[in-house]
């Protein structure tokens, strides 16, 4: 593409090119002198159209330049020139690119008005422009999800309009103060468990029963049983107010939810069987593990925590990188360990049984962690043990700025989308109240389905600049307006 010699382009303070065989363009006050076979190259644009027409009758000008200077032979145009400077490559080298700092949303509605065609725009910069779309439309989701949370859903009726209370006041904690309330109760409840799952540990806190096994404090149990009680009413209502039940059941958080109540209720059928049951050790060990499985109640957090939500969304992004430190660790624990297994294998006393057995000390070796409790003892498997461990250093140290770059930019992310959002929000409602106080009557009053058609005209609508990027849709026009699936979705 640089391999291009470029034709003879000059502006209005260059004389390369003359009046005669080109146009004088002033963009944005910025004016420009641009050869018309330059501009034929692609006839189908506005510019070529232009060129044309002005050779012609200047009477249907009017339709393609928003002014005509005819004693200065000058096309106005009220443009941004930046943009131009970009849109003019393509005459000279068959191709597009965005320069930095232009937004890509409002310099595709700058090819639009130049008429020409996406196709022209380089792949590089078809990147920039996909990535600045999906926020966009990350944007006008969020914006639908506040409007269904403050407005509901206008043609809500009966069930369906107490289904999407309950979810809000389930799931919305800041939709009302009722909502917040439940959102603290639910999160004390939360730690209790957790607190009482650890305490209850303790030896001297724990009674025994008449066959001598330790068991949980009575006092314990019984705050125990009134937590569970609260996670079930608490799921049930989430599921019983979803409308989309399969969604809600294979969501990774719910099956959290599931799984810190599950335990309790197995436990308790198991026991009511009898103490017959109970003997069985295949049983026993089914409890115990039940039992453990609380310690995924603690996830419940996650519900509540934006940071750690943030957290594991910059994990699903870093996947790769996860991956990639994995690989690296693999390969260096079978390594190390194989070559520790045989430089130790001379030693009468060599902790090195076997390979397997020596993984675990290549993982912690390669981990600097260094329990101590297997070591070599040779010079030729200390000098392994040393490389292994700095190898481990650098392994380690490769993918994690990619993935604290990740979490940075998502953070970061987030933070700009709500931004974003909010601002559209208040957007919104200025418009709105500037409509409302052109209305005259105490019909806008009432709030109908009319009425809030109105609202997304004013809101939505784009302005006569084309570089207004519309974020929602007229719902008159065939696109739904925020729907119950869609705000209730987990």
């Amino acid at each position: 593409m640089w391999g291009i010699t470029r034709t003879r382009y000059a502006d209005c303070n260059g004389s390369e090119a003359s009046e005669e065989t080109g146009i004088v363009l002033n963009i944005g006050g910025v004016k420009h002198v641009l050869c018309g076979d330059v501009l034929n190259r692609f006839p189908e644009t506005r510019l070529a159209e232009l060129w044309n027409t002005s050779k012609g009758c200047l009477e249907d000008l009017s339709s393609l330049c928003d002014d005509y200077d005819s004693g200065k032979g000058e096309f106005y145009f009220d443009r941004d020139p930046d943009a131009f400077k970009c849109i003019i490559e393509l005459y000279y080298y068959g191709e597009i690119h965005i320069k930095r700092g232009i937004c890509p949303i409002c310099f595709v509605k700058e090819m639009e008005f130049w008429k020409i065609d996406l196709y022209f725009l380089d792949d590089c910069c078809k990147g920039d422009l996909q990535e600045a779309e999906d926020e966009l439309a990350e944007i006008a989701e969020k914006v639908q999800t506040i409007l269904v949370d403050r407005e509901g859903d206008p043609s809500a009726r009966g069930w369906q309009c107490f289904q999407m209370c309950l979810w809000k006041l389930m799931e919305k904690p800041e939709s009302s103060l009722s909502a917040r309330v439940i959102a603290i109760v639910s999160f004390l409840f939360i730690l209790i468990s957790s607190v009482v799952m650890c305490v209850g540990t303790i030896p001297d806190l724990q009674v025994e029963d008449a066959e001598g096994n330790h068991m949980e404090h009575p006092i314990l149990e019984a705050i125990e049983t009134v937590c569970i009680g609260w996670f079930t009413v608490e799921y049930v209502l989430r599921l019983i107010s979803s409308p989309n039940k399969v969604k809600f059941v294979l969501s990774f958080m719910n099956i959290i939810d599931f799984m810190a109540i599950m335990p309790f209720y197995v436990v308790l059928t198991l026991t009511s069987l009898g103490t017959a049951m109970m003997e069985l050790a295949n049983v026993q060990q089914a409890v115990q593990a039940l039992r453990i499985m609380r310690i995924a109640r603690i996830f419940k957090l996650a519900r509540h925590s934006s940071g750690l939500q943030t957290l594991t969304s910059a994990l699903k992004s870093s996947f790769s990188e996860l991956g990639m430190l994995l690989m690296y660790m693999g390969v260096g624990v079978f390594l190390f360990s194989a070559l520790a297994y045989t430089l130790e294998q001379s030693h009468p006393e060599t902790m090195f049984t076997s390979i397997p057995q020596s993984f675990w000390w290549a993982v912690i070796t390669m981990t600097t962690v260094g329990y101590g409790d297997i070591y070599p003892k040779t010079t030729l498997g200390r000098c392994n043990a040393a490389v292994s461990f700095l190898c481990g250093v650098i392994a380690i140290a490769l993918p994690i700025h990619p993935i604290i770059n990740n979490f940075v930019i998502f953070y970061n992310k987030q933070q700009v989308l709500e931004t974003a959002a909010k601002h559209e929000i208040e957007l919104m409602a200025l418009r709105s109240r500037e409509a409302g106080a052109e209305e005259s009557g105490p019909q806008i009053q009432r709030r109908s389905v009319g009425v809030a058609a109105g609202v997304w005209d004013n809101a939505m609508h784009s302005c006569h600049s084309d570089t207004d990027i519309p974020l929602l849709k007229d719902p008159r026009a065939g696109v739904q307006t925020p729907s119950l699936d869609r705000s209730f979705d987990s």
